[in-house]
């Protein structure tokens, strides 16, 4: 019995577990398996590497041809072990041979076309990081070739055809090495940024402006609440502006989870953060990950960047209600019956909504005819559980009509508050690691420990407000975040104050105020 044996790699979530495609030939009737739990796009590779072989020039072996792909436990997806399978073929059937040991070892992907062009596959970043560490040769198709030479570009070798691949195998026609191709985006952690929007271009809202550049600097979650039409959703796409750029090992894990999408890997964006607004007829699956394959989510397609939810209460509550312990973790994970896949989910959430149905509740130019309950009901779409776990909420009322003709006043723009941010982002990364809004309960006694003032002011907060813990350990890491935008390395009561102001909910819900009397 012939036998040849090819490297490659699955998907399974952001880890590539190696795969080795065993291919078998012996006498008997003619047949083909594919075993090694293959999905349905694995087993129909066999038709595919037929005809690929055939109009390449090669022979198809007849009698029994057996594919292994192992481990045999692990789920198999995708169109990438079509070379590997191909190349085994040739290679057991001795229509190929190796130029003598491969050294280093080589791991092939890439999916056939009927006449032997490689296609591109989804997913191959983590597989080209993994092969990377291990030092690996990469034979890859050339629409993989800018993915895979952003982690590991001397290993890798493109090609266009199967004919280039048995080339390079046997030692005739070498590939040369992948270089890494001019792209106006940069590589990781270049700092090239596109061009953004600008803060100036929202007219008025200086304490909702106040809040973005808090949410910025802290990496905190924002809840904007106010009338339809005040710049809500301006304010919200003008956050990935402020924000510092991707360092290089951020922005390969960010490519990584955006490789593993729909979408696919764009080089132009890889030094940007990412900005997800999905519509709020997502389903939860769609929002934190899921279907039959286990697939990321919004949430981790949004890691190390931006997920805006516009129009909060209109999203159905229980997919909000599956934000909350990512929003505490930074971690999702998506269990199926076949697999489970653990994906980053560290996003910074800014999240819009109306006081009322018909959004003109609290505003003194307009005339809400919702009755008391129905605001109640609005609200209510929006569970306490989650309004806890975010860390600032902040209402952004309708500009005045002088406003609009007011010139922009000197270092109100994005550049000047990205430049606080940055410094603010400094002092943080010197004093624990992480932005203010990972710190945990042990850091925080060290880094958020207010004077003697702030801890009286944040007890009687606590009282009057009925705040709980975590209200309380969140409002403790905007007064930081603050404090850090000041440069000053104590928290004081100014500092817990300005964070009391910026979560209006828990006013409203006091017991000194009921919500169908007042703005939140």
């Amino acid at each position: 019995m012939a036998f040849a044996r090819v490297a490659c790699r699955a998907q399974l979530g952001l880890s590539a577990p190696l795969v080795q495609v065993e291919v078998g030939l012996a006498s008997g009737l003619p047949a083909f398996c594919i075993v090694g739990l293959p999905a349905l796009v694995v087993r129909e590779a066999r038709e595919r590497v037929r005809a690929a072989l055939q109009n390449s020039g090669f022979e198809f072996p007849a009698g029994r041809i057996t594919v292994s792909l192992a481990p045999a436990d692990l789920p198999k997806e995708g169109g990438r072990f079509d070379l590997p399978i191909a190349l085994g073929i040739l290679l057991a059937s001795g229509q190929v041979r190796s130029a003598g040991a491969e050294s280093p070892p080589r791991e092939f992907y890439g999916e056939l076309g009927l006449t032997g062009e490689l296609r591109p596959v989804r997913g191959l970043l983590p597989a080209a990081a993994a092969a990377a560490r291990e030092e690996h040769e990469l034979i890859v198709p050339r629409a993989n070739a800018a993915e895979a030479c952003a982690v590991a570009a001397q290993w890798v070798r493109a090609a266009g055809q199967l004919l280039e691949v048995c080339a390079h195998v046997a030692g005739v026609r070498p590939l040369a090495p992948g270089a890494v191709p001019e792209a106006a985006g940069g590589g990781p952690g270049s700092g090239c940024r596109c061009p953004t929007l600008d803060l100036t271009e929202v007219r008025g809202q200086l304490h909702a402006k106040r809040a973005l550049t808090v949410a910025a600097a802290g990496g905190h979650s924002l809840l904007m609440i106010g009338p339809p039409g005040c710049g809500k959703s301006m304010l919200a796409r003008r956050l990935p502006a402020l924000l510092p750029p991707l360092s290089a090992a951020e922005a390969l894990e960010v490519a990584a989870i955006a490789s593993l999408s729909g979408a696919g890997f764009r080089r132009e964006l890889l030094s940007e953060r990412p900005f997800r607004a999905p519509h709020h007829s997502s389903t939860a699956p769609a929002l934190v990950g899921g279907g039959a394959r286990a697939h990321p989510g919004e949430i981790s397609l949004a890691h190390q960047g931006v997920l805006f939810l516009d129009e909060l209460a209109e999203f159905p509550r229980h997919v909000l209600e599956a934000l909350r312990e990512p929003l505490e973790t930074g971690v999702v994970a998506v269990a199926r019956v076949a697999r489970a896949a653990h994906y980053p989910a560290e996003f910074q959430l800014i999240a819009a909504m109306n006081p009322c149905p018909c959004g003109d509740f609290g505003d003194p130019a307009g005339s809400c005819s919702c009755t008391p309950a129905a605001v109640q009901r609005y609200r209510a779409r929006v569970s306490g559980p989650l309004l806890d776990r975010l860390d600032m909420h902040v209402e952004v009322p309708r500009v005045a009509a002088a406003e609009f003709e007011a010139p922009p006043a000197a270092g109100a723009g994005s550049a000047a508050a990205a430049a606080a941010v940055r410094r603010a982002r400094e002092l943080q990364r010197a004093r624990q690691g992480v932005c203010n809004a990972r710190l945990s309960d042990a850091e925080m006694q060290r880094c958020c420990a207010p004077d003697r003032r702030g801890l009286r002011l944040l007890e009687v907060a606590m009282e009057r407000l009925r705040l709980s813990g975590r209200a309380r350990q969140r409002v403790l890491k905007v007064a930081r975040t603050i404090a850090d935008l000041e440069g000053r390395a104590a928290i004081g009561a100014a500092h817990l104050s300005e964070a009391l102001m910026m979560r209006c909910l828990d006013r409203a819900t006091a017991p000194s105020g009921s919500c169908d009397r007042r703005p939140v």
